[in-house]
């Protein structure tokens, strides 16, 4: 059949140092390179390479290149390359166009004209080095006041909501089983015990052999109830009930029979081979009032034992939602911005729905400051944190915490091809093959998680050692301590910052 769709990546072959090994051939699972035995020759289908750079990563002689180079059409401002063969992959095919990870278009990245404060003569700076820092936080629901009762010892008479301690104040955000191998769950799930942090299930249930580390998961509960007992909500130490995320607002999920093999069939609680569709609503939301029973029929079933978050997607009205999400009573919400990743989203979705995490969350943590009700809950944001330094503007904006998701798989390996949907993976992380998830020791990938937070941990106490601060629960919504350059009088208004020199 005729395609007009051509491949976006050509591969390069030194014919010299190639030692016909034939690595790129058993390593790539797309089924680009292809091996001749009377030409002793290896040739390069270069229509289905996605980029995964992991046949160059392998090579031991270094004899493969692979360059991003998609067809050029003739110039025109309106009609762009990536429309025209978007029409021709319909016209072909009739169906939605999918991708995974977040969205990579062109708009703007907020923490990028965001700088921060740094103390000079009147507030010493404070030395990491020499001197204690604090990144320890909690998240939960916190008292208006405290009832102390004073004497010999002083008692704490106020009782406290169920929190959830973190040695620093960065997550692994929800991706589920089934979505990732086992092997990368279990990545997440020993890092987070090792680092004193949590991860989250994603609405995929939780394996039986992730159970031993329910001091440090986050069980979600999504509109598809997959794999959801009073078992599984008893295991974690925190429930979050997933209404949308950034990637994808307003739309369900679905993983692929073929995916669902039979641990995954086991774990879901559906039959084997079926495709796990979640629905676009919970069917018993659709009203504050019913998300307020939900709530408090978890924690019913976990004995008011453990905290109840609610994540949504960052919306034009997340400000108002979240008012309501917390007089509903949850205990923490959760913000997932438009870049936030995926391992299978409608392209068109992906690309248009949502808006940026940074104005999301300066809007929700000053509408709750504003109703005197910012304490009640505390504030979650993922959707695009890629560093340290994002992580400390976050917070500096009013987050208490963050969640990583793409930045914890590209530590795993993961080189951003954007073909999660297909189960192919090369890297053993976004795929159910079981030659292809062994691709991914599990104990490697925890060390370079653990590696990831420690130093992310040591630039963040570098950082408000900066400013002249040495906790971290002291910068949160400290707005004072940023700057904005190159925005507009709407984005400084909404962000809640100044300008660069005043």
């Amino acid at each position: 059949m005729l395609t007009l769709c051509k491949g976006e990546f050509s591969v390069e072959r030194d014919d010299d140092r190639c030692i016909r090994c034939l690595v790129c051939v058993r390593q790539c699972p797309f089924d680009v390179h292809k091996y001749d035995e009377e030409e002793d020759r290896i040739y390069s289908d270069e229509s289905k390479c996605v980029g995964c750079q992991r046949c160059a990563t392998l090579c031991p002689t270094d004899a493969i290149t692979i360059r991003y180079e998609p067809m050029e059409m003739k110039e025109n401002a309106n009609w762009k390359t990536y429309h025209l063969t978007n029409i021709y992959k319909q016209a072909e095919t009739g169906g939605v166009l999918l991708t995974g990870m977040g969205n990579d278009k062109p708009y703007p990245i907020y923490w990028d004209h965001i700088l921060l404060n740094a103390s000079q003569v009147t507030n010493p700076s404070i030395d990491p080095l020499r001197e204690p820092m604090e990144l320890r936080t909690y998240l939960g629901r916190r008292p208006d006041l405290l009832d102390i009762e004073d004497g010999d010892e002083l008692i704490l008479k106020t009782e406290i909501s169920p929190q959830l301690k973190l040695e620093l104040p960065v997550m692994f955000s929800a991706m589920s089983y089934g979505a990732i191998s086992l092997n990368a769950v279990k990545s997440l799930a020993r890092a987070a015990a090792i680092a004193g942090t949590y991860y989250n299930t994603g609405e995929g249930g939780l394996h039986k052999d992730l159970y031993k580390y329910g001091k440090n998961t986050i069980v979600q509960c999504a509109s598809g109830r997959f794999g959801i007992s009073p078992d599984y909500l008893n295991a974690g130490s925190a429930i979050e009930i997933k209404i949308g995320q950034g990637a994808k607002p307003g739309i369900g999920g679905h993983l692929p029979g073929e995916k669902v093999l039979e641990e995954i069939s086991e774990t879901r609680m559906i039959a084997e081979g079926t495709d796990a569709l979640s629905p676009a609503p919970h069917h018993d939301i659709y009203s504050i009032e019913d998300l307020r029973q939900l709530i408090f029929a978890l924690k019913e079933t976990t004995a008011y034992e453990k905290p109840v978050g609610v994540k949504i997607a960052a919306v034009h009205n997340s400000a108002a939602i979240s008012s309501g999400m917390v007089r509903a009573g949850a205990d923490f919400i959760v913000l997932d911005g438009l870049r936030g990743g995926t391992g299978a989203a409608p392209l068109v979705t992906r690309d248009n729905v949502g808006i940026p995490i940074e104005l999301a969350l300066a809007s929700v943590d000053q509408r709750l400051r504003e109703e005197g009700i910012r304490n009640k809950a505390s504030l979650i944001v993922a959707g695009g944190i890629r560093s340290s330094s994002d992580v400390i503007k976050a917070i500096a904006l009013g987050a208490d915490a963050v969640y990583i998701g793409t930045a914890a798989l590209v530590a795993l390996g993961c080189h951003l091809c954007q073909k999660c949907y297909t189960g192919k993976c090369a890297w053993g992380i976004a795929t159910q093959d079981p030659y292809l998830t062994k691709r991914l020791n599990p104990e490697i990938g925890t060390r370079r998680l653990v590696n990831l937070l420690k130093a992310w941990s040591n630039e963040m106490k570098e950082l408000i050692g900066g400013m002249g601060i040495n906790a971290i629960e002291s910068l949160r919504g400290n707005r004072l301590q940023l700057r904005g350059v190159g925005l507009t009088d709407t984005e400084y208004r909404i962000l809640g910052i100044l300008p660069a020199g005043e």
